[in-house]
C-alpha cells in the first residue's frame, strides 16, 4: 500500500486550505454593491484561477517539496529563496493558530455563557494536539482525514444553497441608494479584491509534492479543478444568501449565512452552523498543519533551515517540523485569552493576506522569468496579469499594514547568516 498522497487527498488540501471562515461573511461586505458586488467577486475568482494556473504550472516544472520558496529559488537564487521559504513557513502556522481559536469558538453554543476562558484554551490545545497527532502518524493519515472532512464541509455548500435559491427574490439583490452605478461598480472590485482571503490557500497542496504520487501531474491537476470549485461554491453560496435577504438588511448583517438559513428554516439551526463551522475550521487547521511541516521541510532539504526539520518517520511524516509548528502556536494560543492582547494578535493576522500575496507576487515573478528565457510570450502576459493582480491588492491596502506584513520577511535576516553558513 503506497505511503503517498493520491489525487483526492490533494484536491482535498485545496479545498480544506482555502474555503475558511470568509464564506459565511461575504455576503454582507458585498450587499451594497447589488449584481456588481457578484461581479467584483467573479473577477476575484478570475484572479484565483489565474494563481492557480500559475502555481499548477511551476509545480509540474519543479515537483519539489516546499512549494513556493522552491520555484523562487530556482529563479533568484538561494538568498531570495531562503526569504520567501522563511516568510511563508512563519505565516503558515501563525494564522493556523488563529483558525484553531476560531474553531473551538464555533462551538459556544454547546457552552455556557460564563465559560471560563481556560476550558477554551484547554479545547484549543487539545484540538491542536490531535491535529498534530494526525500529522506526525503520516502524511498519507492526514490527507485522508482532509478528504473525509472536505466531503463533510462541500455537502453543506451544495445543500444549503439549493434550499435558499428556492427562496430566492432577485428584488433582494440592489444597490445602495448612495452609490451610483459607476462608483458601485469600481468599490465592488476594490472591496472583493481586498477580501481574496477567501482563496488564500490556493498554492498550498504544492507544498508536500515529495510526498505526491506523480506530483508533476497530479498536484497541478487538483489545484485548478480544486480552485475551480471553491470559486463556484462561494459564488453560489454568496448569490443565494444575497437573493434571499434585502440589501440593506443584509449590509448590517454581522452574521449573513446564519440568518439567511434561519429565514428559511427557523432559528433552530444554530447547531447545524455550529458543525460546519467547526468542521470548516478543523479541515483548514489540518491542512495548513500538514503544508507548514512540508515548508520547513522543504527548507532544510535545500539546507536553509536546521538538518533536524528534515527528519522523517517510516511514514515519511516529518514529524519534528509538524512538532515545531504546533509548538509555536501554544504560546499564541494561551496569549489570547488576555482581551487585549486578543485584539492586537487578531490585527496581526489580519495582515496575513498581504504577507502570503507578497509570496504569490514573487512566484508570478519567477514564472515570467522562465518563460521570458523560453520565450512563451503567451505564458509572459497571463505572469504579468497574475503579479499585476497581486500587486493591485497589496497597494490597496494600507501603508501600516503593508508596514506589519514586512516585518515577517524581515525577520529572516536573523536566521540568514545561519542559512549562508549551511
Amino acid at each position: 500500500m503506497s505511503k503517498k498522497m493520491g489525487f483526492g487527498a490533494v484536491l482535498a488540501i485545496v479545498f480544506g486550505s482555502q474555503i475558511g471562515s470568509g464564506i459565511f461573511v461575504l455576503p454582507a461586505t458585498l450587499a451594497p454593491f447589488g449584481m456588481f458586488g457578484v461581479f467584483g467577486w467573479c473577477i476575484a475568482g478570475s484572479g484565483a484561477m489565474l494563481l492557480a494556473f500559475i502555481f499548477a504550472e511551476l509545480c509540474s516544472k519543479f515537483p519539489q517539496t516546499g512549494g513556493p520558496h522552491v520555484y523562487v529559488e530556482r529563479v533568484f537564487g538561494k538568498t531570495i529563496g531562503f526569504f520567501v521559504g522563511w516568510t511563508y513557513w512563519l505565516v503558515s502556522w501563525t494564522s493556523t493558530s488563529v483558525v484553531i481559536i476560531a474553531a473551538v469558538a464555533s462551538l459556544s453554543v454547546f457552552l455556557e455563557n460564563n465559560t471560563p476562558q481556560y476550558i477554551y484554551l484547554l479545547l484549543e490545545i487539545a484540538l491542536l494536539c490531535v491535529i498534530t497527532a494526525i500529522n506526525c502518524k503520516s502524511v498519507n493519515l492526514a490527507g485522508k482525514v482532509e478528504s473525509v472532512l472536505a466531503l463533510l464541509k462541500f455537502i453543506p455548500f451544495v445543500l444549503v444553497p439549493l434550499i435558499l435559491f428556492c427562496n430566492f427574490d432577485s428584488h433582494n439583490i440592489s444597490i445602495s441608494p448612495k452609490y451610483s452605478d459607476f462608483s458601485a461598480i469600481n468599490l465592488a472590485i476594490i472591496v472583493t479584491m481586498e477580501s481574496f482571503w477567501g482563496f488564500i490557500g490556493v498554492e498550498c497542496a504544492t507544498t508536500p509534492a515529495g510526498v505526491v504520487e506523480n506530483p508533476s501531474k497530479t498536484i497541478p491537476r487538483a489545484i485548478i479543478i480544486g480552485t475551480l470549485g471553491v470559486a463556484t461554491i462561494y459564488f453560489i453560496n454568496n448569490l443565494s444568501v444575497m437573493g434571499v435577504i434585502p440589501g440593506n438588511v443584509l449590509a448590517v448583517s454581522k452574521s449573513p449565512y446564519v440568518d439567511a438559513i434561519n429565514l428559511v428554516l427557523g432559528k433552530n439551526t444554530s447547531i447545524f452552523i455550529s458543525m460546519i463551522t467547526f468542521i470548516i475550521m478543523v479541515g483548514t487547521s489540518n491542512a495548513w498543519t500538514l503544508s507548514s511541516a512540508q515548508i520547513s521541510l522543504g527548507l532544510a532539504q535545500e539546507k536553509l533551515l536546521p538538518a533536524f526539520f528534515a527528519k522523517k518517520n517510516k511514514n515519511l511524516s516529518p514529524y519534528i517540523s509538524v512538532l515545531i509548528s504546533s509548538i509555536g502556536m501554544i504560546p499564541i494560543l494561551i496569549l489570547s485569552k488576555n482581551q487585549n492582547l486578543s485584539e492586537q494578535i487578531s490585527s496581526i493576522i489580519n495582515f496575513s493576506v498581504e504577507i502570503f500575496l507578497m509570496v504569490y507576487a514573487m512566484c508570478c515573478l519567477a514564472f515570467i522569468k522562465i518563460n521570458i528565457d523560453s520565450q512563451k510570450f503567451f505564458k509572459i502576459i497571463l505572469g504579468i496579469t497574475a503579479f499585476s493582480f497581486c500587486l493591485m491588492i497589496i497597494i490597496n491596502s494600507s501603508l501600516y499594514s503593508i508596514l506589519i506584513a514586512s516585518l515577517f520577511p524581515i525577520s529572516g535576516i536573523f536566521m540568514l547568516p545561519f542559512a549562508k553558513r549551511r
